[in-house]
């Protein structure tokens, strides 16, 4: 299993920060009977702190982007 470095470390307590409250409302909003509002904050703040985590995955870190762009690579 790796390990998280720093840097999604960062990105993640970054994504939280804007998460937690938009989840907050949305979990209000649904306890107020406001239901399409409720669910739509919550499914925002999912995926505010699901979607970079899968676009890196997918389609890879800016880190990869480079050495896809530079005309050698590293141990040639």
């Amino acid at each position: 299993m790796k390990l998280p470095g720093i840097l999604s470390m960062i990105q993640m307590g970054s994504g939280l920060i804007f998460a937690i409250p938009l989840g907050l409302i949305g979990f209000e909003f649904l306890t107020a009977g406001r239901t399409v509002f409720g669910v739509g904050f919550l499914l925002v703040a999912a995926a505010m702190l699901l979607l970079p985590e899968y676009i890196v995955r997918r389609v890879g870190s800016p880190r990869d982007w480079v050495l896809g762009l530079l005309p050698f690579r590293r141990g040639d």
